[in-house]
């Protein structure tokens, strides 16, 4: 099975392709550029969902659900929000279809135009802030805390399963507060939430910082972010967080009576982490084998694969396999006892390489004749014998000790692929295979400059930047501190 994945080395980008498809995590849809996930996929997908929802509970935040199509009228009341979506949007102009008079199946009626098009959603803001106009009057009513869990369409010419399509899954958090500083507040909390998922459940190291003017969603007055590396020496964004400052508040007359019973403005965020996640997951892991999922967000953690010859053999497998299963049970660890008679073992253990599930169990009458059954691991693909008696515990402290070491091998690979550039040149070479600190003299021009010469981005100034004097390697003006450069997905 796993032979059919090209090499990450011979072709990185069907390596991906094929490695989402054969490991039965999504597919292309009838609809160009939108994606069936499937049950395997959408099970690492839930994972991510459930953990990211406690999380967001946790934080004080309720879900609530907003519509999925906008008035037009809508995305035009803040300027530079509709600048940013306007050529992606997805327009329904029509309401009703009908029978082609010739017989060609079915047409849009023209009679059915609509008075005003409606937008399929891209983002919200415009339709939640247009309801929280309503929810707001007093000082009292704030702040408001919602997530929103859906889907959004924007519309992409060149797609990619999970990395970019027309329609993705996401979650958007979208919050409204009384002063300036609790959305601050809120705004980097949310970076720190998305930043503490991501390295713990995910494994995958991130850079936090704050973006550019230009790289800045349509509508904040500044986006924090999450930049993750892939294997190919990628940047990734793995989440936003969006201070709004007032912007909306002004674009839908979203006022509140304050304390002393003076009217002012809301302040608002917004933030989002979407199926992309999925694509950072494969690529930040995966080998030539397959899937390398962290037990965290693995759907099947453990399997156990029996191998017999006779069907008596399998019933006193079973018998010493059953108590097993039932502990890792206890102990929250998802396991599957394949005992399926339609393929061999050795296709089965091809298939839970590929899929990646983090530990392999296997078990035949040799094995309990000497009481130990066999470990394979995932990540290290090294395997031991272990005695029977106490296989849960060992496989629960195997599963921690995988998580660490995934996480701990994505880091030391982007420390090995991150460098410093003082000069231009250096700069060229180096950003073709990672990220790159430099100086950069804060104008948009030369940003734009670089880019378009090398395809690197600035992918974010760092929270943690220090100041430090410098030259910008392109135009050789001060700057007083290196930001992250990559090429990125």
């Amino acid at each position: 099975m796993a032979k059919a994945i090209p090499s990450r080395s011979e072709d990185y980008s069907l390596w991906y392709n094929e490695l989402v498809k054969k490991a039965g995590l999504a597919e292309n849809s009838p609809v160009r550029g939108c994606m069936v996930i499937k049950p395997y996929g959408f099970a690492i997908w839930e994972k991510m969902q459930q953990t990211l929802d406690q999380m967001f509970k946790d934080t004080g935040h309720e879900n609530a659900y907003f519509p999925l199509l906008i008035p037009k009228s809508f995305l035009s009341k803040e300027a530079d929000h509709v600048e940013g979506f306007a050529k992606e949007c997805a327009v329904v102009t029509h309401y009703r279809l009908k029978n082609d008079e010739e017989g060609n199946g079915v047409v849009v009626d023209p009679e059915a135009r609509l008075e005003e098009e409606l937008i399929v959603r891209p983002t919200s803001e415009t339709v939640i802030w247009d309801s929280y106009k309503n929810w707001i009057q007093s000082y009292r009513d704030l702040p408001i805390l919602v997530n929103q869990w859906a889907n959004v369409m924007r519309w992409e010419m060149r797609t990619r399963l999970f990395l970019r399509t027309a329609e993705f899954l996401w979650q958007e958090g979208h919050t409204a507060h009384a002063t300036k500083q609790e959305a601050i507040d809120e705004t980097r909390q949310m970076l720190v939430v998305y930043a503490t998922f991501v390295e713990e459940f995910m494994a995958v190291p991130v850079i936090k910082g704050v973006k550019t003017e230009s790289e800045r969603f349509a509508g904040a007055v500044d986006t924090f972010c999450i930049e993750a590396m892939m294997q190919d020496g990628k940047a990734l964004q793995a989440g936003t967080s969006h201070f709004l400052g007032q912007n909306f508040a002004k674009a839908f007359d979203v006022k509140f009576a304050n304390k002393e019973g003076k009217e002012e403005l809301v302040w608002g965020t917004s933030w989002g982490v979407s199926t992309r996640l999925m694509g950072a997951l494969i690529m930040a892991h995966s080998d030539d084998d397959g899937l390398v999922l962290p037990p965290k967000l693995a759907p099947i953690q453990v399997v156990i694969v029996p191998i017999y010859f006779k069907d008596e053999q399998l019933d006193q497998i079973e018998e010493v396999v059953n108590p097993i299963v039932k502990e890792l049970k206890s102990m929250g660890i998802s396991v599957k006892f394949d005992t399926r008679d339609t393929h061999k073992p050795g296709w089965k253990f091809a298939e839970y390489e590929l899929k990646g599930v983090p530990v392999r169990l296997a078990i035949g009458p040799k094995d309990l004749e000497k009481g130990t059954v066999e470990v394979a691991r995932r990540d290290t693909k090294e395997k031991s014998f272990q005695p029977i008696d106490g296989i849960a515990s060992h496989v629960s402290e195997l599963l921690q000790e995988i998580q660490e070491n995934i996480f701990n091998k994505a880091r030391s690979f982007r420390e090995e692929n991150t460098k410093t550039a003082d000069t231009y040149e250096e700069f060229k070479q180096l950003v073709e295979h990672g990220f790159v600190y430099a100086h950069w003299d804060g104008t948009a021009e030369t940003e734009d400059k670089i880019k378009e010469e090398t395809k690197a981005t600035i992918r974010c100034i760092p929270l943690d930047q220090q100041e430090e004097d410098g030259t910008c390697i392109f135009t050789g003006k001060p700057s007083k501190g290196r930001v992250l450069f990559a090429k990125a997905y």
